[in-house]
């Protein structure tokens, strides 16, 4: 006798939320309910709606295959546009009506007697025979490890979480931070503000990308499906360039080392700026940035760059090590996101009364960044080991998307109530995860991506077609698989 479709809790409604739900309804698993925390869909497009937010991937690849969209306003979408596509999907293929919003989950419990996980948040809880986290890594922002922050006088916020109520005309800031998020805010504010500080810890690396709406011609043909269809193919082998030097950096890290300096020498002809600039680490250690206007901003005379540490914030400004005191009216911090902790702190408690956070004491580990072994059709996106420094995340979601289906058809084919991966499986597939990082720019000076004792818990060590191969096919001989009471 068929099972009836598994109940499915996803936590989540940003892009992988959705790819999930999509994946799920396609294949007549039509019993699915989103959580979203947010009031709407969108996860970290719904948040990041700072000045210059928008994606470094090109929007034709920044997108799902199953929902191409024929025109996009930029060659690099702006934050607006890939919400409003977020949506757009959500609406197109059913799945909006099925999202909760304003709903912050907090804990996840699977019941050996049931085979049934409990999801509670907001005063209401949902049964779920699987659960998918799909919380991501870019949600909870992360601030200084700088004394005193709470002691500034002025106003303050996080790039992630911006203050459109608060006017920068006229004002003196501060942005703490050089990263991803600040390479675009600070050419929108610098023209504005009286005066800005940007506090650097570390340089970067930086590829060109021309901020520029989609030339028509190239919209036009792009209209046509099979034009379509080659330009992402061409967008995904040419972006793959960048793991490939991230991956060979004696070799291939060498052109893209190259290619970035002349970048860099171009736009900046002051030495003593290129100078301080410059990174210290080989190329693509830390994330590559794109960006052909944050240098520029940075000659700017109401621009300057301080790289002393900061010793602590007073009510005035920041204090750096050399005892200069910067005063001013505002502190953005681009300073990124606590991206090793996942689902963290959601409690999330598996078989025998584990809890995820017991199992990750010494950093978070996952089968494929999809299965924690211990924790029964309990499913992640965009899990550990699954981010990319140079692909499209998009590309890593769908692939999950599938596994995650293909997993749940497996266990519904066997007439299991669940399936676990199994223990050996996870830790064979570490193994062999954590020795494709050995020689790797990764391994080469720190970043967010590795964890204090020096482990790569947040990238994917090869190219997005080797993850899109690994997750196909999920075996049954590598579950355990949870009869049914």
């Amino acid at each position: 006798m068929d099972r009836p479709s598994p109940r499915v809790v996803v936590v989540g409604a940003g892009f992988g939320g959705i790819a999930v739900a999509a994946e799920l309804l396609r294949h007549g698993m039509d019993d699915v309910t989103l959580l979203e925390a947010a009031p709407e869909p969108g996860g970290t497009w719904h948040h990041n709606r700072y000045p210059g937010a928008a994606c470094d991937v090109p929007s034709h690849l920044y997108s799902y295959s199953f929902a191409q969209r024929a025109s996009w306003a930029h060659v690099f979408s702006h934050q607006d546009e890939i919400l409003r596509y977020a949506r757009e999907t959500a609406d197109a293929l059913g799945i909006t009506p099925r999202i909760v919003t304003d709903t912050t989950v907090t804990s996840c419990t699977w019941d050996d007697s049931t085979r049934t996980w409990t999801v509670r948040g907001s005063g209401r809880e949902w049964v779920a025979d699987a659960v998918v986290l799909a919380t991501g890594q870019l949600d909870k922002p992360a601030y200084p490890a700088v004394a005193g922050l709470p002691d500034f006088a002025g106003r303050s916020f996080h790039s992630a979480r911006w203050d459109h109520d608060y006017d920068l005309r006229g004002k003196r800031v501060a942005v703490i931070g050089t990263g991803a998020s600040a390479t675009q805010l600070v050419p929108e504010i610098a023209p504005l503000v009286d005066h800005l500080t940007v506090f650097q810890r570390t340089g970067n690396w930086f590829l060109p990308r021309k901020d520029r709406p989609m030339p028509a011609a190239l919209d036009r043909l792009l209209r046509r499906p099979w034009a379509r269809r080659a330009w992402r193919k061409l967008l995904y082998h040419g972006i793959e360039l960048i793991t490939l030097c991230v991956r060979h950096p004696r070799t291939a890290g060498r052109v893209g080392t190259l290619l970035s300096a002349a970048h860099m020498r171009r736009q900046l002809p002051d030495r003593e700026l290129r100078r301080r600039v410059w990174p210290d680490y080989p190329f693509g250690c830390k994330r590559v940035l794109l960006s052909s206007d944050f240098l520029p901003a940075l000659r700017r005379p109401n621009v300057e760059l301080v790289t002393e540490r900061i010793a602590r914030m007073t009510p005035e400004g920041p204090l750096t090590e050399d005892g200069r005191l910067h005063e001013v009216d505002c502190v953005i911090h681009a300073t990124g996101f606590r991206t090793n902790t996942f689902m963290l702190p959601m409690s999330v408690t598996g078989r025998d009364g584990r809890t995820i956070e017991e199992d990750w004491t010494k950093g978070p580990r996952a089968h494929l960044g999809i299965m924690v072994s211990g924790f029964p059709s309990l499913f992640l996106m965009y899990g550990p080991n699954t981010n990319t420094s140079g692909g499209s995340i998009l590309f890593f979601l769908e692939a999950q998307a599938a596994y995650v289906r293909r997993a749940l058809q497996l266990a519904r084919r066997s007439g299991a109530a669940a399936l676990d991966v199994r223990p050996e499986v996870q830790e064979a597939g570490l193994d062999a995860l954590r020795a494709r990082f050995e020689g790797t720019a990764w391994m080469s000076c720190s970043s967010w991506y590795r964890t204090p004792d020096g482990r790569n818990v947040a990238n994917w060590p090869g190219y997005m077609g080797e993850y899109a191969d690994r997750t196909r096919r999920p075996a049954a001989s590598e579950f355990r698989f949870i009869p049914s009471r």
